[in-house]
């Protein structure tokens, strides 16, 4: 019996993946569209958020902007199923034609064409297993950001707080936003980051971690 490459637990009967693995691996990719949409009001914080504690409305917490600025910038959602759907048609000798448009049509099409090879993906495709998995992760990481769990007392760890003091030494204090917060402030340093850093916070967020 071939166990199937996904839950590794059921036959994938001569292929790669089982029946029921490749139907959700079918449902998860039908999602992917809607999904990214649904990221869009979370990238841009509100103009009503305020510049302190006190703010009223405005965007979700600043982990989530920072993560569909991820998933929906270069390199993100598109890009990930296009580099999918390249990798099939090589597999399959399909023409290799490029990827062009704006990224929520990018994202339609590669799902869409993507589907039409599902079936040959879960019983030919020794790649399956891999890429089941990425489809599945991708979900799950978006469905989280549009729906997620209720933050810790601490609050939300965003990364290390980089400002700078007059010595040229970084601070280095880790940046929390706890609940209901709207402007990230450094524990240590008091260097606050209300909304209209958060781009900025990002790349120096990334560096930090890179580094």
């Amino acid at each position: 019996m071939d166990l199937c490459q996904l839950c590794t637990q059921h036959d994938a009967m001569g292929g790669y993946l089982c029946p029921g693995c490749t139907k959700s691996t079918h449902v998860r990719l039908q999602a992917l569209p809607t999904l990214y949409r649904g990221l869009a009001p979370l990238l841009t914080p509100s103009v009503s958020v305020g510049q302190g504690r006190s703010g009223k409305g405005g965007p979700a917490p600043i982990p989530v902007t920072l993560d569909v600025l991820d998933i929906r910038g270069p390199g993100g959602m598109a890009s990930l199923l296009e580099s999918w759907v390249d990798a099939v048609r090589h597999e399959r000798g399909r023409p290799e034609q490029p990827h062009t448009g704006n990224p929520e049509g990018r994202v339609d099409r590669a799902v869409g064409e993507l589907l039409g090879h599902l079936p040959w993906i879960a019983v030919s495709w020794s790649e399956a297993g891999d890429f089941a998995t990425e489809v599945r992760e991708l979900a799950r990481s978006v469905s989280s950001i549009i729906r997620p769990a209720a933050p810790t007392e601490q609050g939300i760890r965003v990364g290390k707080c980089p400002a700078q003091f007059d010595d040229g030494g970084v601070c280095g204090a880790v940046l929390r936003l706890g609940p209901g917060e709207r402007v990230v402030t450094c524990s240590w340093c008091r260097m606050t980051y209300p909304p209209a850093t958060w781009v900025g916070l990002k790349v120096l967020v990334d560096q930090d971690a890179a580094a």
